[in-house]
């Protein structure tokens, strides 16, 4: 039992008021859709031409490699939200595990802002696709800048209206995104079933400049992990889902498939129409696509498929953001402010104040959606990899109820693979260790002042592992 369903009519704040719980509104079905469509949307419909520009026509092995390096990862994160079925994620697996505060704060920081980063660039790619598609004309402008802005501005307030309401329309642009990737894979395959386009370019690699065929695709996949990235965001959903322990499992693993086949279907779709080099110029790869296998379809109409589809990342990465900071607050990890639960709306409206800012800050600053997102591909290459450690470092702590159990190699081979696409040996572009760098660096300054409120204000750290999953442990 998790401790808002210990407690159904709220939890206990530091200060001993009750704070209301969050809503489980979640069932099966709008589970898979959210997991899909987080996993779905900015990744696939802007980076495929940039993974054709690192492996060639191969372009579907980088996703597949990628897709089996987050599989492994998602064994353990079910072993663990199933485990603890609670907001917070990876920063609570990992605070349970090692119980070193510093680690929690920093693993926690590296995820929201890979959220947030991921969500601005959304947003700065929604308000480009706006103006292209009516012409507008505010590309490299100030105006990008301000619709961006607006943009995030209605993205809380969506939030802050509800989690049923965030997931509703969650449902709604996942169907969206699934539209365009459709279209895109029934446009391939129609041109490939009447001769068009050149399908022996799927086995075709990239081996120019001394690269070899394997390091190539390996150089893609770190890029190409930013589009299977996702799925780690619906275990802070664990206390707004009914019946988290028997859902998540099969949920999480479908999702996974699904996204997983689609990918690989739009990957070869693409490279079969489209030849690599030319598929890996400028921000609209799949655009081109349907340019070359359908001529005659309304581009207009793709272009706010898009714009949509873009929209849901910024909406899911933003929503994650926020239970992430309420969960860590919860722990007592960050401040307790930032836990507060809305009286009427039931929603972490401190926390989503908090990201939002965060993510204004950060949308007049983005840079290219390749290094952004290979930065956030690496952030949390570095989670899962802790992650996949945690898990078996928790085999020592066990609970009453009874939760998924991932067989032990799984971890094992997870952490191993994790920390491989981590280095630098991989062909990862060094810009995106400088921006992680500075990212973290800044968490360790948030980490600073966090710990002279928490001494002003009295205020003590709990330690996890001393609680029980019914929320009943002691909080100091």
């Amino acid at each position: 039992m998790s401790e808002t369903e210990a407690r159904p009519n709220g939890t206990p704040s530091a200060s001993g008021a009750v704070e209301p719980s969050l809503h489980r509104v979640m069932g099966p079905w709008l589970l898979l859709l959210f997991i899909v469509g987080d996993i779905l949307g900015t990744g696939i419909y802007a980076l495929t031409g940039k993974v054709a520009n690192l492996v060639g026509g191969a372009v579907w092995l980088p996703f597949l490699m990628a897709f089996v390096v987050a599989l492994l990862t998602a064994f353990s994160y079910l072993e663990l939200v199933t485990k603890y079925p609670r907001a917070a994620g990876a920063a609570l697996y990992t605070h349970r595990a090692f119980g070193i505060h510093f680690i929690t704060f920093i693993v926690a920081f590296a995820v929201m802002s890979s959220g947030i980063t991921s969500a601005s660039t959304a947003s700065r790619a929604f308000a480009a696709n706006l103006s292209d598609a009516f012409g507008l004309g505010l590309a490299g402008g100030i105006g990008i800048t301000v619709v961006a802005l607006l943009f995030m501005g209605a993205v809380a307030l969506v939030n802050l209206r509800g989690v049923g309401e965030s997931v509703k329309l969650n449902v709604v642009l996942t169907c969206v995104e699934l539209t365009g990737l459709l279209i895109i894979i029934v446009i391939g395959f129609w041109a490939i079933g009447a001769g068009q386009g050149d399908v022996s370019r799927v086995f075709e690699f990239k081996t120019g400049e001394g690269a070899s065929a394997v390091w190539s695709a390996i150089a893609a996949t770190t890029l190409a992990f930013f589009a299977m990235v996702g799925f780690e965001d619906s275990v802070n959903m664990a206390e707004e889902t009914k019946d988290p322990i028997r859902t998540f499992p099969k949920i999480l693993l479908l999702g996974l498939l699904i996204t997983g086949v689609i990918y690989l279907l739009v990957s070869i779709s693409a490279v079969t129409l489209v030849p690599p080099h030319e598929l890996g110029e400028g921000e609209t790869p799949l655009l081109k696509v349907v340019e070359a296998g359908a001529p005659n379809f309304p581009i207009e109409l793709f272009g706010f498929i898009t714009m949509f589809a873009v929209a849901n990342s910024a909406l899911i990465n933003m929503l994650m953001a926020s239970r992430l900071v309420y969960g860590m607050s919860r722990e007592h990890v960050l401040p307790p402010v930032l836990g507060k639960v809305h009286a009427v709306r039931r929603t972490p409206y401190i926390a989503i104040a908090f990201t939002t800012l965060l993510a204004v800050a950060l949308i007049t600053f983005v840079g290219e959606v390749p290094a952004l997102g290979g930065t956030t591909a690496l952030l949390l290459i570095c989670v899962f990899t802790i992650v996949n450690i945690a898990v078996l470092v928790l085999r020592k702590d066990p609970v009453e109820h009874t939760h998924f159990r991932t067989p032990t190699i799984i971890p094992v081979v997870g952490a191993m693979s994790c920390a491989f696409l981590a280095g630098p040996w991989t062909g990862r572009d060094p810009v995106q260790y400088k921006v992680a760098g500075a990212l973290l660096a800044i968490g360790v300054l948030l980490w600073g002042v966090t710990v002279f409120i928490n001494r002003a204000t009295g205020q003590k750290v709990s330690d996890p592992r001393a609680e029980d999953i019914g929320g009943n442990g002691a909080h100091n």
